[in-house]
């Protein structure tokens, strides 16, 4: 805040968006007619992410940046194959969750339950499933305030679409045939790769993604007792620097005086209520809830009950928004 002004309660849940407050948008991307994907819903937090839909609800637009969306899915439920030319991290909220890549999803694979993160390296195309009893909710953070410009999505994911009425156009955005629309006079539609851009994709096997680019969720609650748990960085478990660093925080690791922030920063509650203080104002956090906190603000936290607790937090950096690298 400027010269010194404190944040008021209002101020600060402005940049609360509370987990019972998401709004989802059900035809977000290309594959919202197609069978076994017509049911899941995209929810965009922090910035516009890489939705096609042009009614998808972006609850702040301001983006720190890199954005921070959502999916949520009931049982049996997949995203399709796509990829992303920046930065893709996922961490389960609820449920658990098969994650699968490769030109034709079979390269290789990695479940996923509560608490645990993957950086999916990009480059590569990438699909995703509630493979759990009830309705899943993974939180995403997609690198660059652009979020990469869109969604790179697998040929034969275009071609079933278009078989189940919807056409995605060369300028990112979805026309249903079902309600009679059609692609603009001078916007063709969305090119689909070709063999050679194809063969610049790399087929990873399991053996080369998961022990570098997974986090484990009771690992990193060992590693939090004492100290923030360093997630991704460049000396993180997870060794990236894709425009924004993460750490896990847990009651053990939190300072006992509130802290100036340097950069942007972004606290998603994973377990248990927190009590945040930013800049005298106060709030309670529950999990799924997730605030921006601008650079410069005074942030106190502290477990608001007893038990499990835990929350990410993503800082921005200066590093640049990109590709990570595979070797």
């Amino acid at each position: 805040m400027k010269d010194g002004a404190t944040m008021t309660a209002a101020d600060l849940e402005k940049r609360i968006v509370r987990y019972g407050d998401l709004v989802p948008c059900r035809t977000a991307f290309i594959d919202a007619h197609t069978p076994g994907s017509d049911l899941k819903e995209n929810f965009t937090i922090i910035g516009g992410g890489v939705s096609e839909a042009a009614d998808q609800h972006v609850h702040i637009v301001e983006t720190p940046g890199f954005n921070i969306g959502a999916a949520g899915q009931p049982p049996k439920c997949r995203n399709s194959l796509h990829s992303h030319r920046t930065a893709e991290v996922f961490f389960v909220l609820r449920g658990r969750w098969r994650f699968f890549w490769g030109r034709w999803g079979d390269a290789g694979e990695v479940v996923l339950e509560e608490g645990d993160i993957f950086n999916i390296p990009t480059g590569i195309f990438r699909g995703f499933e509630n493979i759990g009893t009830d309705y899943g909710m993974i939180m995403a953070i997609l690198g660059g305030d652009d979020a990469g410009g869109g969604v790179i999505w697998a040929p034969q994911v275009i071609a079933d679409a278009e078989e189940h009425g919807l056409v995605l156009g060369e300028n990112g955005r979805l026309y249903d045939t079902k309600k009679g629309q059609s692609l603009p006079e001078g916007v063709g539609p969305m090119a689909t790769l070709t063999d050679d851009e194809l063969g610049a994709y790399p087929e990873l096997a399991t053996c080369q993604v998961v022990p570098r680019w997974v986090a484990r969720y009771w690992d990193m609650m060992a590693l939090a007792a004492h100290a923030p748990c360093k997630v991704i960085g460049e000396t993180a478990l997870i060794r990236d620097r894709p425009g924004f660093e993460v750490e896990l925080l847990t009651r053990g690791s939190i300072p006992p005086d509130p802290v100036t922030t340097m950069a942007h920063e972004v606290l998603m509650v994973l377990r248990g209520h927190w009590s945040v203080s930013v800049d005298g104002a106060t709030a309670t956090l529950a999990p799924g809830d997730t605030l921006a906190v601008p650079p410069g603000t005074a942030v106190g936290l502290e477990p608001a009950m007893s038990g499990e607790a835990s929350l990410y937090r993503v800082r921005a950096t200066d590093d640049p928004a990109g590709p990570t690298h595979h070797g």
